[in-house]
């Protein structure tokens, strides 16, 4: 989509609008997800911020799209900023070791980590390295221990 020269998107509104626009007039229909809305407004402003931002020169550094959430069929790692410490908790030391080969190994851990808590359905079908296998293991004794 952020390819097409140009989007339109119709909004219904409550109930949606005539089906027959559906027939005669639209290309394709897309949903955001399992919920309703009382207009189609928000939902046409995700789709636009979701292909807008996969325009060159949107983002401050090229490689975000690339690197995002889902990018890879997992969820993204956690994020730490500034202080190193707050309210006791501290950034990961890894993530402050300077080692890249470990910090984009726990960036992954954490990623398999997060999908299989928060969205283990994106795993369904997923071919895992044995290292990943291991990893998951360790997920479901933590969960059974909760």
């Amino acid at each position: 989509m952020a390819k097409a020269d140009h989007l339109i998107f119709i909004c219904g509104h409550y109930e949606g609008f005539d089906e027959r626009i559906i027939e005669a007039v639209a290309t394709d229909e897309y949903s955001i997800g399992d919920f309703v809305l009382t207009g189609g407004e928000l939902a046409s402003m995700v789709m636009v911020d979701a292909i807008v931002r996969l325009l060159p020169g949107v983002l401050g550094n090229e490689t975000s799209a690339v690197t995002d959430s889902f990018s890879d069929g997992l969820l993204e790692h956690p994020h730490y900023t500034r202080p190193a410490n707050f309210r006791g908790m501290s950034v990961p030391a890894t993530l402050t070791s300077g080692n890249h080969e470990l910090i984009a190994e726990w960036r992954h851990k954490e990623s398999l980590r997060r999908t299989f808590l928060r969205r283990p359905d994106l795993l369904a079908g997923r071919h895992f390295t044995d290292e990943e296998k291991a990893w998951i293991a360790e997920f479901e004794q933590e969960k059974d221990r909760k």
